[in-house]
């Protein structure tokens, strides 16, 4: 359930990467970007996503450890600690 979650979170987000890309492609060719601008917003997107994804990686992270421990399973370190 989590992993249909996560790839489905990724397919959206590049679904949207390559939308963004084609508008603004359409805004270069048109003349209403320029090409450096168009580089820089993308870049500046994609260092937003890359917050965004390592952001969400903690939440799951941290959301499975408290399930975990709900749940009373062992974990790595429980093991060898016996």
């Amino acid at each position: 359930m989590f992993k249909d979650l996560l790839y489905t979170g990724i397919g959206a987000g590049l679904v949207m990467k390559e939308k963004m890309e084609e508008e603004m492609k359409k805004m270069e060719k048109s003349g209403k970007m320029k090409t450096d601008d168009a580089k820089s917003c993308m870049e500046s997107i994609e260092k937003k996503a890359k917050e965004e994804e390592h952001k969400n990686k903690e939440k799951l992270r941290s959301m499975l450890k408290e399930i975990i421990d709900d749940l009373g399973i062992a974990t790595k370190d429980d093991l060898e600690k016996l």
